[in-house]
């Protein structure tokens, strides 16, 4: 009885241990591991101050297409809003009229020239006689007035023809200049030209196009030192918006600036010429002007979302190399592109929390994976 007693001691204190030694690996087998965080590094890229102006586009040509003569419209040649070549027929005035002018003007001439025909004759056979006696000197020198009156006649009505041939080519009025030509200002039927060169239409060259727009003499001078020492053919390149957050493709080049300052603005006027190929610029349109106004400059910058607001200002929250994370004050500049331009406070090493910041507790040790890997798999004792 007292060996069974024993046996039954021995195998509580047996058991006893064995449940210590679980309960103590228990914790081990079932904790929790780190939490996985994504990280960045600082990306660096080169920035440049610039300065954004108002602006307003300006075609390179614009001509006015008027009426030489007086005459009814017959008929208009062009479409609307179209392009056009120098030469193109935009406008016929009936020509009528101008016809006759120009037949009058050749009989005209026909007249002036028969005249100096006969006064050529008169001079020469006076001419002849004179030395004879049978004529006198003055009937001969009132016959050279004559020829001359009569040359004087032949070219005052050959101006006249010419002119005539002139308004005649008038009534096809053509483009005085290649580009876009806008709406017709007179329609068929219209009487033109009676007392004024009425206008019939616009035409506009508009490949490329000038920018014009001003800036105060300080900024154009910080202008002037960045062009001087970046441009090295002396063309400053342009950026041009033609909205808040729409740029134009093309860059343009600066062009002149006027050559004193406005003394009622204090500003300086200058342009800039873009091309148009495609005739997405128009003339008269309100656009902005980036410009350089100073060097380029390699900045610091992390994603929009990693940067926390807290009680002392702007944070990132960094894993340091042992796995730990610990919040990192900084102070940032503009945002550009999606990321904020970091001012101070980083070296650009750090490894900057950007998912799973709900999971960083200030001192916690989390595992650190490059932003975009896929999430690690479990271990095989996970749940």
């Amino acid at each position: 009885m007292n060996r069974k007693r024993l046996w039954v001691a021995l195998s509580a204190i047996l058991l006893s241990a064995c449940n210590d030694d679980t309960a103590k690996k228990a914790p081990a087998a079932g904790g929790m591991p780190p939490a996985q965080v994504e990280v960045v590094t600082p990306s660096r890229i080169t920035l440049q101050d610039t300065l954004t102006l108002p602006a307003r586009l300006q075609a390179v040509r614009s001509a006015q297409v008027r009426a030489r003569v007086e005459g009814i419209v017959e008929r208009r040649t062009f479409k609307e809003g179209s392009e056009v070549k120098v030469g193109d027929v935009l406008f016929q005035i009936d020509p009528k009229v101008l016809q006759a002018n120009v037949l009058s003007a050749k009989a005209g001439v026909m007249k002036a020239q028969a005249d100096e025909r006969i006064a050529t004759q008169t001079a020469k056979r006076l001419g002849a006689l004179v030395p004879e006696k049978a004529a006198s000197q003055q009937d001969l020198d009132n016959a050279n007035a004559t020829l001359a009156r009569a040359k004087a006649d032949v070219a005052s009505a050959t101006a006249a023809l010419t002119r005539a041939e002139i308004d005649l080519s008038y009534a096809r009025v053509t483009a005085p200049i290649s580009g876009r030509i806008g709406r017709a200002l007179v329609t068929e039927g219209a009487l033109v030209g009676k007392g004024e060169a009425t206008p019939l239409a616009v035409v506009e060259q508009m490949d490329p196009m000038w920018v014009n727009f001003s800036l105060s003499s300080s900024q154009y001078a910080q202008l002037r030192d960045v062009v001087a020492k970046e441009a090295g053919d002396g063309v400053a390149q342009i950026t041009m918006m033609l909205g808040e957050k729409q740029a134009y493709p093309a860059k343009g080049k600066l062009l002149f600036s006027d050559p004193s300052v406005d003394a009622s603005t204090g500003s300086v006027g200058l342009r800039a010429e873009f091309a148009n190929s495609e005739g997405r610029l128009l003339s008269g349109q309100f656009v902005s002007v980036v410009l350089p106004i100073s060097g380029d400059n390699t900045v610091l910058t992390v994603p929009q979302k990693a940067v926390q607001a807290s009680p002392q200002g702007q944070i990132v929250m960094t894993v340091t190399g042992e796995g730990k994370v610990a919040p990192r004050p900084i102070k940032t500049g503009a945002l550009v592109g999606g990321a904020w331009v970091v001012l101070s406070g980083l070296q650009g090493d750090e490894q900057i929390i950007v998912n799973g910041l709900q999971k960083a507790r200030p001192g916690s040790m989390v595992t650190a994976v490059p932003a975009g890997m896929p999430p690690a798999a479990p271990t095989a004792g996970g749940k």
